[in-house]
């Protein structure tokens, strides 16, 4: 039989180490999975929708570090990866997206289900690039899974179904296509010129993120050198929250107070490996020292002193030799003992009370006491994010998944899927909101089909909660958030998922052990309290205001029964302390 382009897709893919591709098959990649079928060497993981599909590759490569790999036919197949795909780029995770392409001799005619795949992907990429010769390959496939491991984003090459089935062209293979690990530092008189600054510095606070994975030594000993408290945005969380005597919590719109105050009180924030995006929880006075591996970030959300570019670990064992000892402990001391007192209060919140429906922030800290050491979480955006953010501890083994910077609904299950196959002998949970698990409800029956016992957990308040809490800041009466949903534990039953449906407190630990028992895919329906309410750590006036407005137009349109519902809270306190 002729080898053909499909047949060198599968091959090069194999020696690049990837055994698993997500997707959905059709007429136009029937070449592809044909050869996939043939070789027996790569899982095909069918899932029911394309956006899960990516969203499950996404996933995968979050765990591994490794390339995955997403493939789709044309038109309306391939088009429905793009919200996963603008997912993986801006996490900067490596995925190769193989979208197939009408017949190359139909291209610009107008025909069946035809898109114009280079330009939808442009946007969502590293790089995308068109095969109408068959030629091309491997250049181009070898080419964009280069750029996908070495730039950590997407790679997308479009292929017509015609030419998956050309002979593919003669040329001896090239060494396995896999990501390099080069050691990046900055130039002795920048590390100096630092240096310097840091040891002028009386309160320095470090915000740590995503950047410092596989650094959570090496910035723990700066802070140690500096006695300086650590904030971390969301994606740094994971990395170096645990083992970290120096943490005062999280910044930003779900973040602690004490680690908006740790910066608001610096006289320099030194900023490792984050591109955290909220400009208003800035400094406004203090000097600014930012490290990244991209030149590209240094500066690009507050104005700085010095930029270099270098990994977070190498940088920090660079710097620690050049600093003073005897740095005042001052701003380290208040910084943790605020962090403290915040802790305290959040954690006066995640109580079961007895009273129905259940806080959230119970719900949150019962999952984190009774998940494994080693648990792998993924979190929806929206309010399932703000419980994570406070109740989930992390371990040196524990990992935080979820759309943090793009920002979509509904990413939770499906990346639980790409985690479970990456790390079939770890406990993975997703911790998914009523309107996001519904969005891609279908795909619970992915869970079945590829035999993947993830569990899910649905925080179910019957609203879209977190867009209540946007309105309310804006002073806006909550309107079309209402969301009519099915007892999602019988649902999950009739796709051959456990299903479990919780509805008071003292069910709830029950339900939990029993799930993390089960050897299989389950699902536990929570209820929970609609108007458990997230506050920013800084309120501006403008948002005060907001909720001022919302109260009196609440009143006055006969729901004032909501009120009485946040009082129970004490979200005034909080607001107006």
């Amino acid at each position: 039989m002729t080898r053909t382009v499909a047949d060198l897709f599968v091959d090069t893919l194999k020696r690049a180490g990837v055994t698993r591709v997500w997707g959905l098959p059709g007429d136009s990649l029937n070449a592809f999975t044909d050869a996939l079928r043939r070789d027996g060497g790569i899982r095909w993981m069918h899932m029911r929708h394309e956006e899960a599909a990516a969203f499950a590759a996404n996933g995968d490569a979050q765990v591994t570090g490794d390339l995955a790999v997403v493939a789709g036919s044309c038109g309306p197949g391939n088009l429905h990866f793009i919200n996963g795909l603008f997912d993986a780029q801006r996490s900067r995770v490596p995925v190769l997206a193989i979208a197939s392409h009408i017949p190359s001799a139909e291209i610009g005619s107008g025909y069946f289900q035809e898109t114009h795949p280079q330009d939808l992907f442009r946007e969502c990429s590293v790089y995308v690039e068109l095969v109408g010769d068959p030629e091309q390959l491997p250049w181009v496939l070898e080419t964009a899974m280069r750029n996908a491991v070495e730039k950590q984003g997407v790679a997308v090459v479009i292929v017509p179904g015609d030419v998956f089935f050309a002979p593919a062209p003669h040329r001896r293979p090239t060494a396995p296509i896999r990501a390099t690990q080069p050691r990046v530092l900055p130039a002795a008189a920048e590390l100096q010129a630092a240096a310097s600054m840091l040891n002028a510095a009386e309160k320095v606070t470090i915000l740590a993120g995503a950047g410092v994975a596989g650094s959570h030594d090496e910035v723990i000993a700066l802070a140690a050198k500096l006695q300086a408290p650590i904030v971390h945005a969301y994606r740094g969380k994971e990395h170096i929250e645990h083992d970290n005597p120096y943490d005062v919590g999280m910044t930003g719109l779900l973040g602690f107070a004490s680690g908006y105050r740790a910066m608001e009180k610096c006289d320099l924030l030194l900023i490792l490996g984050s591109d955290f995006p909220y400009r208003q929880f800035y400094p406004d006075h203090a000097k600014v020292i930012q490290v990244d591996i991209r030149g590209e970030i240094l500066g690009h959300r507050t104005p700085i002193d010095i930029g270099l570019v270098g990994d977070a670990g190498e940088t920090a064992s660079a710097l620690l030799p050049l600093l003073s000892d005897g740095k005042h402990s001052s701003h380290l001391t208040e910084s943790v003992e605020h962090y403290r007192k915040t802790r305290h209060e959040l954690d006066e919140l995640a109580n079961d009370d007895g009273k129905e429906p259940l806080h959230p922030e119970y719900v949150a800290r019962m999952v984190n006491e009774l998940a494994a050491e080693d648990a792998i979480f993924t979190v929806d955006v929206g309010t399932p994010v703000i419980w994570a953010a406070r109740y989930l501890t992390m371990t040196r083994e524990r990992r935080l998944i979820g759309s943090f910077t793009h920002g979509s609904m509904a990413n939770a299950m499906p990346q639980a899927l790409g985690a479970q196959a990456a790390a079939p002998g770890r406990q993975v949970i997703a911790l998914s909101g009523d309107g996001g698990i519904s969005m891609l409800l279908g795909d619970l029956l992915s869970i079945r089909q590829n035999n993947l016992p993830i569990k899910i957990i649905v925080f179910n308040n019957s609203s879209l909660g977190f867009v209540e809490v946007e309105m309310k800041a804006a002073g806006i009466v909550n309107y079309a958030t209402d969301l009519d949903n099915p007892n999602f534990a019988a649902v999950a039953e009739s796709m051959g998922i456990t299903g479990i449906r919780v509805e008071r407190g003292a069910d709830l630990e029950p339900a939990l052990t029993r799930a993390f028992a089960d050897p299989g895919a389950v699902l536990i329906d929570v209820v929970v309290a609609r108007q458990a309410l997230s506050i920013p750590p800084s309120i501006t006036l403008a948002e005060a205001k907001g909720f001022a407005l919302y109260s009196l137009r609440t009143v006055m349109s006969g729901r004032g029964d909501e009120l009485l519902d946040l009082a129970d809270t004490n979200v005034w306190r909080r607001i107006f302390h």
